[in-house]
C-alpha cells in the first residue's frame, strides 16, 4: 500500500480529512510520508537545496554568533531541530572549533531514522573527533539546556490550516475522494474553533475572498521551546514574512509549495509522500507567540544582513585556494542577495536571560516591521 491508498481508506472509513491532517500524513507518517522514507531530499540529487548544502561558509558564520552565547553559558550546549542531511551541525562544530567555543554537547532532535542515520554516517565521516558531543533526541529534552537552539527550515515544514475567507463565511480545506477515487481539495464551512478565532483577528475583512494558510502549531511549539530552554537564544530561520506582507491583498492564492525533483508547483495532492509541502512563516506571529511563551524577541532581519553583520565576506577571505573562493563566492552570492535567498529568508532570534545584543542584528534590525 502506498500512501495514497492509505489517506483514500482513511477518508473512506472517517469522512473527509482536513488539509493540516492531509499535510502531516504527507510529510510525516511513520512509514511512508516525505521525511520518513529513504528518499533523498537535500542538495543537488534531491527535491532541494537548503542553505547548509551550499555552502560551509553558512554554518561558520551562524558558529561566530553562537560562540559568545556558548561563551556566556555555565554549561555550553545547541540544540538543532531537524538536521536534514547534517551538514549544519559539521560545519557549525568545525567553526566552533576553531573559534575555541565547542558546546559540551550538541544534541540532534530529529523525528525521522532513515534521516538520523544519515547524520550519523556524515558526522562520524567528517567529524569523528567531534562525534562524542553529538546526541540525538526522538523527543524533547526531558531537562532545560543553556546555550543555542537552532530551526533552520523547520517552522514551514509544520502542517498548516487551508482557508477561504469568503464574504459571510470562513471555509476550511479539507481532502475527499471523487467519483473517479481520486484525492481532491474542497471547501468547507470551518468548525474549527482556533482558526475562526485566527482568522478573525488577522485577515482582514476587506479582503475577502481570499485563500491563505496558518499554522496553529506555532504557539504550543515555542512554549515547549520556553521550557526546555533555561538560558541562551534561539534561531529561526526561515522564508516568510510579517503579517502585514503576509496576508497582503496582492497574496490572494497563499504560499503554499510543493518542491519534487527541484521543481516547485502548488499541487499538495501529485505526490503524496514523496514531494515537500511546505508555507511560508508569518513572522509576526513567530514573535507575538515566543513573547507570550516567555521569549524576548532580541533581533529580527534579513538573511543576507544577518550574515554580512557576522562576518561571512570575512569568513570567505580565509579560504586560500583561488579556485575554491570563486565557488564558495558564487554561493555565498546566494546567501545573500536580495534576488536569491537575502531577502526572502528571516532570521528571528528569540532569547532568555541574555543581557548583551546580538551582532547579526546590527547591520538591519527589522523587528519595527512585526
Amino acid at each position: 500500500m502506498n500512501l495514497t491508498d492509505y489517506i483514500i481508506n482513511h477518508i473512506h472509513q472517517h469522512g473527509d480529512m482536513p488539509f493540516v491532517e492531509y499535510m502531516q500524513q504527507a510529510l510525516y507518517h511513520p512509514q511512508m510520508g516525505y521525511y520518513s522514507a529513504g528518499l533523498t531530499k537535500f542538495g543537488p540529487k534531491g527535491d532541494f537545496v537548503t542553505a547548509p548544502e551550499l555552502t560551509p561558509l553558512f554554518g561558520y558564520t551562524l558558529a561566530q554568533q553562537f560562540k559568545p552565547i556558548l561563551k556566556a553559558v555555565d554549561n555550553p550546549q545547541v540544540l538543532e531541530f531537524g538536521a536534514g542531511s547534517g551538514r549544519l551541525c559539521i560545519d557549525v562544530l568545525t567553526r566552533l572549533e576553531q573559534l575555541d567555543a565547542l558546546p559540551d554537547e550538541y544534541f540532534i532532535l530529529e523525528v525521522s531514522p532513515n534521516l538520523r542515520h544519515r547524520q550519523q554516517e556524515a558526522i562520524q565521516q567528517d567529524i569523528p573527533h567531534l562525534a562524542c558531543r553529538v546526541k540525538w533526541l526522538s523527543e524533547w529534552p526531558s531537562m532545560p539546556l543553556t546555550g543555542v537552539v537552532i530551526a533552520n527550515e523547520v517552522l514551514d515544514a509544520m502542517p498548516v490550516h487551508r482557508f477561504i475567507r469568503g464574504e459571510r463565511a470562513l471555509l476550511e480545506c479539507v481532502i475527499s475522494v471523487n467519483d473517479n477515487g481520486e484525492l481532491v481539495e474542497q471547501y468547507t464551512p470551518c468548525n474549527d474553533d482556533r482558526l475562526l478565532t485566527y482568522v478573525e483577528a488577522n485577515v482582514a475583512k476587506d479582503l475577502a475572498p481570499y485563500q491563505s494558510e496558518v499554522n496553529l502549531f506555532i504557539d504550543g511549539w515555542l512554549e515547549q521551546c520556553s521550557n526546555i530552554l533555561g538560558k541562551g537564544a534561539m534561531f529561526i530561520i526561515d522564508y516568510g514574512f510579517p503579517r502585514h506582507e503576509f496576508y497582503h491583498p496582492d497574496r490572494r492564492t497563499g504560499t503554499l509549495m510543493c518542491h519534487y525533483q527541484h521543481q516547485a508547483h502548488s499541487n499538495p495532492l501529485a505526490h503524496p509522500g514523496e514531494e515537500d509541502i511546505t508555507a511560508h512563516v508569518d513572522f509576526t506571529h513567530v514573535a507575538e507567540a515566543g513573547v507570550d511563551a516567555g521569549f524576548e524577541v532580541l533581533g529580527y532581519t534579513n538573511q543576507g544582513s544577518f550574515l554580512l553583520a557576522n562576518g561571512i565576506l570575512e569568513v570567505l577571505t580565509e579560504i586560500d585556494d583561488e579556485v575554491e573562493r570563486v565557488k564558495q563566492n558564487q554561493a555565498v552570492k546566494q546567501l545573500i542577495q536580495e534576488n536569491e535567498m537575502g531577502e526572502l529568508f528571516k532570521v528571528m532570534a528569540l532569547t532568555k536571560s541574555l543581557d548583551f545584543s546580538l551582532n547579526g542584528f546590527m547591520l538591519n534590525d527589522k523587528r519595527y516591521s512585526l
